[in-house]
């Protein structure tokens, strides 16, 4: 017996970061958009909680109990009182350290996966609470689509999207680390007062309108500048990107992957090919958005 899950990826489509909290954490308005990049989870019973990878990058991938797919077996476990006896494997396909949640998206998956494994009966907002407990962008990974994060972007409210989005993604050739960025968002932001992160209502009407030239006008995030410090060389990805027609070019989330949003696949395509003639990234991706949250398999 065993059970799979789907999970998809992310795009933030709107970053707003607020100063640093008393805590550490910054509060966000942080606007989620789900893509059709997927891992899969699959959780089989075992003598010992153990975690296997495979995939692109899948030598990058913790398998001991850091791992947030292990995090999440053991929380349920607990929580139900249960041994977390279980075998997890992961098929990677979200890029590793890519800001595209695949850590978080695995979580999800894992936390989704064991309970319907052992028949726990959980409700939505025990494992959306769970999720929270494991990283601020794990409960997004459970609900997919589209939603706005508040707080440290744990608190979810549904997003309406009225069309499909086609867009690029373009890895980078090494990983970049979200607390660096969100300390080098601190140092940059010394000195200037950061206002309260709020949603772009232009931004969440063009998600409904399903307008994605509206929505390239919205898009922002305000990482990217610390991200580009870090990393500079992913300003010239973001170029090749706006030279070969992207509606929009920005940083997803923390980096250091690049995300275009285009007007169509066609588009879509053009944008891909110019990204991997370019030399200035890893490997090209597309996908469409928005995809659905963690889902279990037949």
């Amino acid at each position: 017996m065993s059970v799979t899950v789907r999970v998809p990826a992310k795009v933030n489509v709107q970053l707003a970061v607020g100063a640093a909290r008393p805590d550490g954490f910054h509060d966000l308005a942080n606007v989620f958009l789900a893509v059709s990049l997927f891992d899969e989870v699959t959780v089989t019973p075992a003598d010992e909680l153990r975690v296997t990878c495979t995939g692109p990058d899948a030598a990058q991938v913790p398998l001991d109990r850091t791992n947030l797919a292990a995090r999440a077996a053991l929380a349920l476990a607990e929580r139900y009182g249960r041994t977390p006896d279980v075998h997890l494997h992961i098929t990677k396909d979200i890029p590793v350290a890519g800001g595209m949640a695949g850590g978080s998206a695995d979580g999800a998956g894992a936390l989704l996966a064991c309970d319907a494994l052992w028949g726990t009966g959980a409700s939505r907002e025990e494992l959306l609470e769970i999720c929270a407990e494991l990283g601020s962008d794990v409960p997004f990974s459970l609900i997919g689509g589209a939603a706005l994060g508040t707080g440290r972007g744990e608190r979810l409210t549904a997003v309406e999207v009225g069309g499909t989005f086609h867009w690029v993604f373009a890895m980078a050739g090494r990983g970049l680390s979200t607390p660096a960025v969100f300390r080098e968002f601190d140092r940059l932001a010394e000195g200037r007062d950061v206002p309260e992160p709020v949603a772009s209502q232009d931004l969440l009407a063009a998600l409904a309108k399903g307008d994605p030239e509206a929505l390239a006008a919205a898009v922002s995030n305000d990482l990217q500048p610390a991200a580009l410090s870090l990393f500079p060389e992913l300003a010239d990805t973001l170029a090749v990107g706006r030279a070969a027609g992207a509606l929009a070019a920005l940083v997803s989330g923390s980096g250091p992957t690049t995300a275009f949003l285009t007007r169509d696949p066609a588009a879509a395509a053009e944008v891909a090919a110019a990204l991997r003639a370019s030399g200035t990234c890893h490997t090209v991706r597309t996908a469409s958005a928005p995809a659905p949250g963690a889902t279990v398999l037949p």
